[in-house]
């Protein structure tokens, strides 16, 4: 009796394990329950040998450091954070939920912290060897995009579309006043993020001058976004340039603080060009600005004077057939104030040069077919430079050295996988974290001199055991429609596989540039959701066409002018190795992605309604000239000079061919696709007596977030359950 009662309770286990995953754990649990074990919020300790990071309960920031053999501390309490924020403010209330995990280090002992209060948020120079506010500014609660000067003293931030500049002893400066929202101070939003935007305002290297982005887009035609929350729907208008249309006008403004004036850079030339790779001389006498012209196929890399705004002199230009896509500011060299880093793929991968500040190209630093995702700095003597690349044809992340003077470059990691590196600011020691396809994580303190000397920090169980058993997943290559480039699959299995049976098929595509789907790293890069639809009996596949990321300029830019064409004819060789499959039912595969995965999944709906079944299209773009110009003109240039390229890649035009099952799904907020695409394309079918699915989330954007992303997902299942499965 009793050996009957434990089979079957190890029966329940069994069956327990067995679960498959719930809608909601497919959609949420891949960020929760079932994220694999790691560090949060690590940073080295400046000018130290000393790795910091949250614990586990978000309240405490921990330290290992070389001089301890790396065993665990605690270097600093949320509660003495909050006790010391009191003591400093007492007319104030401070509920901190978590430690700050946006925190900095400005100095061995100093951190960099924004703390809210229930009054006022505060940037904040925190001592935690006294345990101690060295310093503190506070702003407004409603601030946006705030920075702290470099000392310390100064912070600027964003009051609707002005500058406002806090100073460490309560005074408060107005660096802009302008009426008309049309003209935006400081924002980031500025040539709609496109070309590695992420920042508006600049501080100079000494923290005298204020550089930053001053845009006029009052002659950019407004466009209306319904809001559906008010007692009568009411429009707020954006501004959306759109593709052949007028753009907006930009300048770069330098604020002194001193003098209280502004200077505009002489940036001549037509006014819709577009300003990036905006760089400080270490002096913070010079701004080194990319000036890309409006057909981004010709950038120049010039020098101005800060405190005259005059053009000093163009360093250098670079030109090409496509484009030109400049992504990330100057790093000069420590110590060498006229040497400086640029990343460029004028040769066919994004890699590093040096040069100087004349123009000079010094050295390539470039290493065979590698393309550089992230630059991580340089080690104490500036000797060598390390940098996160591609390897194994972009599915994997790797650390790389290179010698500035002969460009040698060594990998440093060589386990295969993608790695995620932090260096210290000396360049002798890494925290690296690791995974693959079979490794969920591992964290591990590399000694950058000998490579041997490392220390484990933790080794991540697999948070699936137990609770539920993933369908089999392989990465998988497939030749590309040119007959001879290798592109990277991932197939993710059914549950309960048998070879013998027939199953359905999901591919999921997004197939654009600035994106990668397949990688070797855990879970294949793949979503939990992926997984899911697996456990419901599907096969799902999905292949990163040329167009996609992180296998250089050519393998991208066969785009140009034609977006969808070349990038339809790959996965196309997809479906031919989806069918080769024995166990691939070819009467029932079905497509589905969102955003650029929406207009390819529209397309290949209209042009292989034969082979696919079902589609389920996201956000999708349905007529390229509805799209925004600093996108939309580099991968198609104007409709008035590719007619041709955007008459081909039109899907309203296409909806007569609609033959198989699509839903559409759109966010009516969406200021990236706005919703007329796929109005356009419903009108389209409606005039061609064609049946479409539409369903629209009312209060979203470009994607569906929060918990009504469990809402969406479920949408989507049932879709291909009621229309593919059976």
């Amino acid at each position: 009796m009793k050996k009957t009662v434990w089979l079957f309770l190890l029966a329940g286990m069994a069956a327990t394990a067995q679960k498959n995953l719930t809608i909601q754990e497919a959609t949420m649990g891949q960020y929760q329950m079932f994220a694999p074990k790691s560090l949060v919020a690590p940073a080295w300790r400046k000018d130290s040998k000393t790795i910091t990071y949250l614990d586990n309960s978000y309240a405490n920031l921990m330290a290992r450091s070389q001089e301890n053999n790396w065993t665990e501390s605690t270097l600093i309490s949320k509660t003495e954070l909050t006790n010391a924020l009191k003591a400093k403010f007492p007319a104030d209330t401070f509920e901190l939920r978590m430690f700050p995990y946006t925190y900095k280090w400005n100095d061995a002992n100093t951190l960099v912290l924004e703390v809210a209060g229930k009054n006022n948020t505060y940037l904040v120079l925190f001592n935690v060897t006294k345990k101690e506010i060295k310093s503190a500014i506070a702003i407004s609660n409603e601030a946006a995009q705030q920075q702290l000067s470099p000392n310390g003293a100064n912070a600027s931030w964003l009051k609707d579309n002005n500058i406002v500049i806090s100073t460490v002893d309560g005074k408060t400066i107005n660096v802009t006043n302008d009426t008309d929202k049309g003209i935006v101070n400081g924002s980031d939003y500025v040539h709609r993020q496109e070309f590695g935007i992420d920042k508006g305002m600049w501080w100079s290297p000494n923290s005298d001058k204020l550089l930053f982005y001053r845009k006029d887009e009052t002659m950019v035609a407004n466009y209306p976004l319904t809001n559906w929350d008010e007692r009568i729907a009411t429009n707020k208008d954006i501004k959306y340039p759109m593709a052949g249309m007028k753009s907006e006008e930009v300048t770069l403004v330098v604020y002194d603080i001193a003098s209280g004036k502004s200077t505009t850079l002489k940036t001549e030339g037509p006014k819709e060009q577009y300003l990036t790779t905006v760089t400080w001389s270490p002096d913070g006498k010079k701004v080194y600005v990319g000036v890309l012209n409006r057909e981004q196929n010709d950038l120049k890399l010039n020098r101005y004077d800060a405190l005259t705004g005059n053009f000093e002199k163009t360093l250098f230009e670079e030109k090409a057939s496509t484009y030109v896509e400049p992504l990330h500011d100057l790093t000069f060299v420590p110590g060498k104030n006229d040497q400086f880093l640029y990343r460029s793929e004028k040769d066919g991968y994004e890699q590093l040069y040096l040069y100087n500040t004349e123009g000079k190209q010094l050295k390539k630093l470039g290493y065979l077919d590698v393309v550089i995702t992230e630059f991580l700095g340089f080690d104490s003597n500036a000797k060598n430079a390390f940098y996160m690349g591609t390897a194994d044809n972009g599915l994997e992340r790797q650390l790389y050295k290179v010698e500035l003077s002969s460009g040698k470059t060594i990998p440093v990691t060589t386990q295969s996988g993608t790695h995620t590196t932090l260096l210290s600011t000396d360049g002798t020691f890494a925290l690296d974290s690791f995974s693959n396809t079979i490794t969920p994580n591992t964290t591990t303190i590399v000694n950058l001199n000998n490579k041997k000397d490392t220390n484990t920090v933790l080794k991540a169980e697999n948070p699936y055991t137990g609770k539920t058993v993933l369908p089999k997943m392989e990465l998988v290559t497939v030749t590309s429609a040119d007959g001879k480039t290798p592109l990277n699959g991932r197939l993710i299995y059914p549950a309960d596989f048998d070879a013998t049976k027939k199953y359905p098929v999901i591919v999921y595509v997004y197939g654009g540039p600035h994106a990668q789907l397949v990688t070797n790293k855990w879970l294949g890069g793949a979503s939990l959701f992926d997984y899911y639809l697996a456990q419901q009996g599907y096969v799902v596949f999905t292949l990163d066409n040329r167009g996609s990321d992180a296998r250089g300029r050519d393998f991208e830019h066969v785009v140009h002018r034609n977006l969808g064409v070349n990038e339809m004819a790959d996965q196309m060789r997809g479906v031919e190795f989806l069918k080769s499959k024995s166990f691939v039912d070819q009467n029932r595969i079905g497509v589905s992605g969102w955003s650029f995965g929406g207009f390819m999944t529209s397309s290949l709906i209209l042009d292989h309604g034969d082979v696919f079944k079902v589609g389920v299209a996201g956000g999708p773009v349905c007529d390229w000239k509805y799209y925004e110009i600093m996108y939309g003109e580099r991968y198609m240039d104007t409709p008035q000079e590719n007619p041709e390229g955007y008459a081909k890649t039109n899907i309203i035009d296409k909806a007569k061919q609609l033959n198989s099952r699509l839903l559409i799904i759109h966010g009516a907020q969406d200021p990236v696709v706005v919703q007329q695409h796929s109005m356009e394309f419903i009108n389209a079918c409606i005039a061609a007596g064609k049946q479409v699915d539409y369903f629209l989330y009312p209060n979203h954007e470009h994607n569906v977030r929060g918990k009504d992303r469990i809402h969406l997902n479920q949408k989507i299942a049932d879709y291909f359950d009621t229309y593919l499965k059976k």
